[in-house]
């Protein structure tokens, strides 16, 4: 592109200054009325390129016109999916920041849909029944602009692990949060088993229930975490939140973000767990109750339904 300096006028001198305007860099309403490139606007281009690493100058070259755009994306204003040359701009360093806060690792946020931002992203779509296809369009958004309240203000670098519980915590989520647990083949319901097991030994008045289907739930039931060793079908979400039962660290927030996300009566999520062909014994039984146990305590905690 042609370098827009000072002594410039027109369209694209007005686009710049709306842009930089929209970024917070202050510009002459005088200048921005006659839309001409006058002193201040060349200020808030100098200014605009420090700030984000530019070879110093008062002029728009097209380093800074790419830069100035990107910068100008807002997460929804288009659909993002991985492609070559891949998207980049602020609304995939938004998204990266706000999946990462959920526990859907994207990496360090760097404003590129990459390969590990679409996976995230499939993982997301998935845990709140979407079709998991990695491509983020409104339905994605929405669904993580309903979540504002759990990403808001909270540090994006990710993942996020929300620590193991203490005795008082957990026994508190397991007298109050009214879940019920099932499982859809013999091992999956070995271990809801020995979580129910472990619960009711954990506390006297433990609410959690171990129902045989999703319609054995009793009236005060406020969300179902179906156990099941079968993945879904690929590309199929059927209306229920799906997790693979695998970075741990992070379970819990995606448990709490899908539980949050369920529209069912009650909340459902469903957790694959990671039996492959291997001989599965009782003691990976008891060690995926105590983990799924310890996530469900931390997701629930202070849970709002």
């Amino acid at each position: 592109m042609e370098e827009i300096i000072e002594g410039a006028c027109g369209a694209a001198v007005e686009d710049i200054q709306e842009r930089l305007a929209s970024l917070g860099y202050e510009i002459d309403k005088s200048e921005r009325e006659a839309g001409s490139f006058g002193r201040s606007t060349a200020t808030a281009v100098a200014r605009f390129r420090l700030d984000h690493g530019l070879s110093l100058g008062n002029t728009v070259d097209a380093p800074t016109w790419s830069v100035l755009v990107d910068e100008c994306y807002q997460l929804g204003d288009r659909t993002l999916y991985l492609r070559l040359p891949n998207f980049h701009g602020n609304d995939v360093y938004q998204l990266q920041e706000r999946l990462n806060v959920l526990g859907f690792s994207c990496g360090e946020p760097d404003g590129v849909y990459g390969v590990h931002t679409e996976a995230a992203v499939k993982l997301f779509q998935e845990s709140i029944g979407l079709l998991a296809d990695g491509m983020a369009f409104p339905d994605t958004f929405d669904a993580i602009e309903r979540l504002r309240h759990v990403w808001g203000g909270k540090p994006a670098a990710g993942p996020h692990p929300m620590g193991g519980m203490g005795f008082a915590r957990a026994a508190s989520v397991l007298e109050s949060a009214h879940i019920a647990i099932t499982a859809d083949d013999p091992i999956s319901r070995n271990v809801a088993g020995r979580i129910w097991n472990l619960a009711h030994a954990t506390v006297d008045d433990c609410t959690l229930e171990l129902v045989d289907s999703s319609s054995d739930v009793s009236s005060s039931t406020r969300a179902l975490i179906v156990l099941s060793t079968e993945s879904l079908p690929e590309n199929v979400a059927g209306g229920v939140g799906n997790l693979p039962l695998d970075e741990v660290d992070t379970l819990s927030l995606r448990l709490r973000t899908a539980i949050q996300s369920s529209k069912t009566t009650p909340r459902t999520v469903r957790i694959e767990l990671p039996v492959g062909t291997s001989t599965f014994t009782m003691g990976d039984a008891q060690t995926f109750a105590v983990l799924l146990l310890d996530a469900i305590c931390a997701a629930f905690d202070n849970l709002e339904l």
